[in-house]
């Protein structure tokens, strides 16, 4: 790849042919790999602009409202406090675990994430650059405390008692589907030690990436030889940044994903199917001696 551009991408490959022409993109090459909701859709989690979710109209928490309107922290931890359970219980997939060991196997020298679930992590994967934070942690916005958010559940569950027993829909970012009457009356935690606003550790929309960890993005794909996108539509830049810089250095970049992605017109290799269906062959074919 010799030019910077969004022309003319190449056809994706159905699940057997994607497999060998990304084995042969990144065999004996240090993949970073960039990973996006479309890797957590099969541990149950939804996602925004997937095949089964983009037709949905979704209105996700901006960041300025949530600093500045007590009625939108009242809705989003009222929807909190029903998706975590569901979110909570969610497991690494194949397509996760696959990751893991291509890590341990020394294939993958770090990955970077746009989700806030944490199943990277919990399949085994160490070096894990979590773009968007995660939500299992809060953070107090005026003294910065932090806290585990399994406890805030249990605190909201007090002081919300009635909630538990709502039946809703699960939304990607670990929320939930809740009318406007349902919100009367719902109680709102404070931080336990100075009683400030509380915020889940993660990036709304509208808000921005701290810029160290975008640094270090930056020099863990300028680390690889090859770049991995992995169920991303890359729509939103906080993900697309890092395949443009990869392009920039001529870097070879392989696209993962159900659907079109921003960066199909820079990709050297893009195949359409489920990551769970690819990543453990993938790893297979890569960790083979």
């Amino acid at each position: 790849m010799t030019l910077l551009t969004t022309d003319s991408p190449v056809a994706a490959l159905p699940l057997e042919a994607g497999v060998d022409a990304l084995a042969s993109l990144l065999r004996g090459r240090r993949v970073v790999v960039l990973t996006g909701a479309g890797i957590s859709t099969e541990s149950g989690i939804p996602d925004y602009r997937g095949p089964e979710t983009r037709h949905k109209v979704r209105n996700p928490i901006q960041h300025r409202e949530f600093l500045h309107k007590p009625e939108v922290r009242q809705r989003y931890w009222a929807r909190s406090l029903l998706g975590w359970p569901r979110f909570t219980s969610a497991r690494p997939n194949d397509a996760h675990f696959a990751l893991a060991t291509l890590e341990k196997a020394g294939v993958v020298p770090g990955l970077i994430t746009q989700n806030v679930d944490g199943l990277h992590h919990a399949a085994g994967s160490e070096r894990v650059l979590e773009l968007h934070g995660a939500l299992s942690r809060v953070r107090c916005l005026a003294c910065s405390a932090q806290e585990p958010r399994a406890s805030l559940q249990a605190r909201m569950l007090g002081l919300n008692p009635d909630f538990a027993h709502t039946v809703v829909e699960l939304r990607p970012d670990g929320d939930a589907e809740l009318s406007q009457e349902a919100l009367e009356g719902f109680h709102v935690p404070a931080c336990t030690r100075c009683g400030g606003t509380l915020k889940p550790d993660v990036v709304f929309f509208g808000d921005n990436v701290a810029a160290p960890l975008v640094q270090d993005a930056f020099a863990l794909v300028e680390e690889g030889d090859a770049l991995l996108v992995v169920g991303s539509s890359l729509t939103v830049y906080s993900g697309y940044r890092f395949v443009t810089r990869a392009a920039e250095r001529h870097i070879p970049i392989g696209i993962l994903n159900i659907g079109e992605s921003r960066g199909d017109g820079l990709a050297d290799v893009r195949v359409e199917a489920r990551a769970g269906d690819v990543l453990p062959r993938l790893a297979q074919a890569l960790t083979r001696a």
